[in-house]
């Protein structure tokens, strides 16, 4: 997902996907690890889409704390 796309979401919503993608960070591992990881490719766009994800999330907690 494109950051703009990310921006429009609720600070629940990003952390409903962000344990989406953590969830599949993890299948990844395990698929890796037992051998049966076709694309190595996915490994980092699941890891930046995470990244991507925590920065949005800390975005809308300072942008929440300076309007408080």
């Amino acid at each position: 997902m494109k950051a703009a796309e990310l921006r429009e979401k609720t600070a629940e919503e990003l952390q409903t996907i962000l344990l989406e993608e953590l969830r599949a960070q993890f299948n990844l591992r395990m698929r890796k690890g037992t051998g049966q990881l076709d694309k190595p490719s996915e490994m980092k766009k699941t890891r930046r889409n995470i990244a991507r994800l925590h920065t949005l999330i800390n975005e809308k907690k300072t942008a929440s704390g300076k309007e408080a």
